[in-house]
């Protein structure tokens, strides 16, 4: 389970992976509302929860294991980036980038053959992710790969509008059947 500390220590979730795992978001770290309730995205205006309702049937109303579970049946799957971080507050430009230790996405591929886009939420995951992982992946395994930069549903990014953030992640459904 993710945790934080009154220092800033920020300790990911595990992988919400299902079997058949087609496209894996991946986040940079969760917030502190996240930790605080144990799940991903949930702080209320965050407009993760809204776009997964609208495209996947996994809305924030359900119960989080039912999203969860909705997301799997479609072959979508969540994790972060960032396996631990130093940060005060919920905002990924508070991470001290010298504390930043990748989960290990690259053994994930290797046992998921299954996975292939990987959907990066914002652009501290997309920074995070092709310093600290992309080098790691193996390169056959990286060429197969559709990278899939996307604005941030975090409140925080106000600088789209919910439509044109909707617009540009719908690009998921490409890879799903």
């Amino acid at each position: 389970m993710g945790k934080t500390d009154p220092h800033g220590h920020v300790q990911s979730f595990p992988p919400q992976i299902g079997r058949a795992c087609r496209v894996l978001i991946l986040g940079t770290a969760p917030s502190v509302r996240s930790l605080t309730l144990g799940q991903s995205y949930a702080h209320p205006q965050n407009l993760f929860w809204p776009l997964m309702g609208e495209m996947f049937d996994a809305a924030p109303e359900l119960p989080y294991a039912e999203r969860i579970k909705r997301l799997h049946a479609r072959g979508v799957g969540i994790w972060d980036v960032l396996e631990r971080c130093e940060r005060v507050g919920s905002l990924d430009s508070a991470i001290v980038r010298a504390s930043e230790v990748a989960n290990d996405i690259p053994g994930l591929l290797g046992t998921h053959a299954s996975i292939a886009a990987i959907a990066l939420n914002g652009g501290h995951a997309q920074r995070s992710f092709r310093r600290l992982v992309l080098p790691h992946v193996d390169p056959g395994r990286r060429a197969s790969l559709a990278l899939l930069d996307l604005p941030s549903t975090s409140p925080a990014n106000a600088s789209l509008s919910r439509e044109r953030k909707r617009e540009q992640w719908r690009v998921l459904l490409d890879f799903l059947s």
